[in-house]
């Protein structure tokens, strides 16, 4: 697998920011998206071609023997609707309509697929939804693409509205495609070539007259232009009706050779889920031979010319973008200083002051790992625990020197490692941990005020250039043992408010190795028992207590025990949780089960048994998934989440095994 590690990294990044969304389906996705990137860049680390264009095969359409019938085809049935340009660019015009859309703009046509008749020539869809063949040599068909890009997919999945008997449709593209009423019709005439403006935009089709089969395709392109904020283009008929005249969408009669102002507008997909195929809502476009009279077909359409339009043209034009010199002056006024508006992650922000010289304040109850943020940065920091703090261990102390009757200053111990450390590597920074800080003494306070303030120790020793300050204390209504930050010492820092997130310590407690029970028990609560409220009276839950809650259970393998941690509200609760029947991962495994087994587990036993499986390794996943799977799509959502907790390998693992099941089904 080659790819571009800038690349690799800018996604991950990316992946990393958006774990936090409480939208499942798009974490699970954005990863999807992820691994596509990595799997799909070429030699030159060059972005890979994402809009893989085609048309529908008989079996998606109909269903046979190696290709099941697309879903959402069974949803919608087989007749498509056809664009004005459609009709415009010389396909055949049926009156008969789609069930819904019973207007002019739900006329039908036939359209092509992608597959032969077994004849040499093609198989269609008639007007009327039956199956059917067409000369390859034809141009009459309606072309209904289809995308089977799964970068897309993955992109605009989430923008998916529910339309017409339950099926999701999602707008991505825009093309030409309906006629403008007659007023704008007239109005976009009258202004044509003299206040329009060019968006930079144009479309292709093919010039030759739908009824000459022998003529290869002939561009003709037309250029977009902007009116009141909508867009358009100006085509010459080019139609199936032999001089007769015949309706649009806006009720107009037109004929050959008419000028039309046809509206660009976006283009709606029909979303098939289970294979993640978007298939346009209606045929689009028309005029384009199959393939030369000369060249049988045989079903490899990568050799015809419609799939060459599909690539050359259509696929760019339908996604294409711009950026005219409007465009551009108006981005440099939204954002003249080139600032980049994006969510950051605390340890962003800390990492941010770090780097900028700004001394970081970390608030947060005990046990929420403000420590264990810091030492990611720095894992040498000097720690400097202020609780515990005299004056003479922050400043030093001056001491007799019997020799020369002079009083020596020597510098605290901390202060001497920080310089050591600084000196040794000078184009690092090293930080300096005021731990505990809120938990000083006031007098404390004081001279920590003064080390911040001023970079300065006992009014003497100056802090090395590369050293940066972060201090860190719990607030007055975190603990009980809490003292106020004094305001001056308070405006010095730039303040971020840590808070253990669920992801983050299922994560943290995969990599420490805290006991699968708890893991489980705290999941199924959804983090709400992460940690309980402290009243110095009895003992409460936090992340710290639940680490030694799983040294515990792992030497007693007694439940009851911890009671003494974590209370006995939440210990009862854990132990009716761990008594639940559930299939265990060793089960899973072995495949010691049986399909009776799953279906008289109850939901809670259900999550329970999702739970324990999240301590599978990555040598096992395929075959614990297709286990959750057979719980329901909804708990391979869950477990999915739960598993990954942003772990970068474990993303990818996801994303790998979800495009396995993608590549089976397409």
């Amino acid at each position: 697998m080659i790819y571009s590690k800038q690349i690799d990294k800018k996604y991950t990044d990316y992946i990393n920011k958006i774990l936090n969304d409480k939208n499942e389906k798009l974490v699970l996705l954005i990863s999807f998206f992820y691994v596509i990137i990595k799997n799909n860049l070429n030699k030159n680390g060059d972005k890979m071609k994402e809009h893989g264009l085609t048309l529908l095969s008989e079996g998606q359409i109909w269903g046979n023997s190696s290709e099941p019938r697309l879903e959402v085809i069974r949803k919608c049935g087989i007749k498509s609707a056809i664009t004005d340009l459609c009709v415009l660019t010389g396909s055949y015009l049926c009156e008969d309509t789609i069930d819904e859309d019973r207007s002019l703009t739900g006329r039908t046509s036939w359209f092509w697929t992608r597959s032969d008749d077994d004849d040499n020539d093609v198989r269609m869809v008639n007007e009327n939804a039956i199956r059917s063949f067409i000369y390859r040599c034809k141009r009459s068909g309606a072309v209904r693409p289809a995308l089977q890009s799964s970068v897309i997919f993955s992109q605009i999945f989430p923008n998916r509205v529910m339309g017409y008997n339950g099926i999701e449709e999602v707008e991505y593209g825009e093309y030409p495609q309906n006629a403008a009423d007659s007023r704008m019709q007239n109005i976009l005439e009258s202004e044509y070539n003299r206040v329009m403006n060019k968006t930079g935009r144009s479309y292709t089709f093919d010039s030759v007259r739908y009824d000459d089969y022998d003529t290869g395709f002939k561009p003709v392109t037309y250029e977009e232009y902007e009116y009141q904020g909508k867009k358009y283009i100006r085509i010459k008929a080019n139609s199936d009706f032999d001089g007769t005249k015949f309706k649009l969408s806006n009720g107009v009669k037109y004929r050959d050779g008419d000028y039309v102002w046809v509206e660009v507008s976006p283009v709606k997909w029909l979303i098939d889920n289970k294979t993640g195929i978007l298939i346009s809502k209606k045929g689009l476009v028309s005029g384009i031979r199959f393939l030369n009279k000369s060249t049988n077909y045989k079903g490899d359409f990568s050799k015809t010319e419609m799939k060459e339009y599909l690539d050359r043209y259509m696929s760019k034009e339908l996604f294409q973008t711009t950026k005219t010199k409007e465009t551009v002056n108006e981005e440099e006024i939204i954002n003249p200083y080139k600032l980049k508006f994006e969510q950051v992650s605390e340890e962003e922000i800390i990492k941010g002051a770090i780097e900028s010289g700004i001394a970081v304040f970390l608030h947060g109850p005990s046990s929420e790992g403000k420590s264990a943020r810091v030492k990611q940065i720095d894992p040498d920091c000097v720690i400097i625990y202020l609780r515990n703090a005299t004056p003479e261990s922050l400043n030093g102390k001056s001491v007799y020197n019997q020799t020369t009757g002079e009083m020596i200053d020597v510098k605290p111990s901390w202060l001497k490692k920080l310089e050591e450390k600084c000196e040794k590597e000078p184009d690092k920074l090293h930080i300096v941990f005021f731990d505990e800080i809120t938990n000083a003494l006031p007098s404390i306070q004081g001279i920590s005020f003064n080390i911040v303030l001023d970079r300065e120790v006992n009014g003497i020793w100056k802090l090395p250039e590369n050293a940066r300050i972060v201090a860190a204390g719990n607030d007055i209504e975190d603990s009980l043992a809490a003292n106020q930050l004094a305001e001056p010492l308070f405006n010095r820092f730039a303040h971020v408010y840590i808070k253990t997130t669920l992801e983050g310590w299922l994560k943290w407690a995969s990599e420490k190795n805290i006991h699968p029970a708890i893991c489980s028990y705290i999941a199924y609560k959804n983090g709400e028992t992460l940690r309980s409220k402290y009243d110095g009276k009895k003992p409460n839950a936090d992340p710290r207590k639940w680490e030694m809650a799983s040294k515990m259970l792992y030497k007693t393998e007694k439940p009851e025990m911890l009671r003494a941690l974590v209370g006995e509200e939440i210990t009862k609760e854990f132990i009716q949780f761990c008594s639940q029947r559930m299939i265990t991962l060793e089960d899973v495994i072995n495949e010691n089960y049986k399909d009776i087994d799953i279906e008289e587990l109850n939901i809670a036993e259900k999550h329970a048994t999702i739970m324990c499986l999240l301590q599978v390794e990555k040598d096992n996943i395929e075959k614990v998934r297709e286990f959750v799977k057979k719980l329901g799509s909804e708990y391979v959502a869950v477990f999915d989440k739960m598993w990954t907790h942003g772990d970068e390998n474990r993303l990818e693992i996801i994303a790998e095994q979800k495009l396995k099941e993608l590549t089976k089904t397409i």
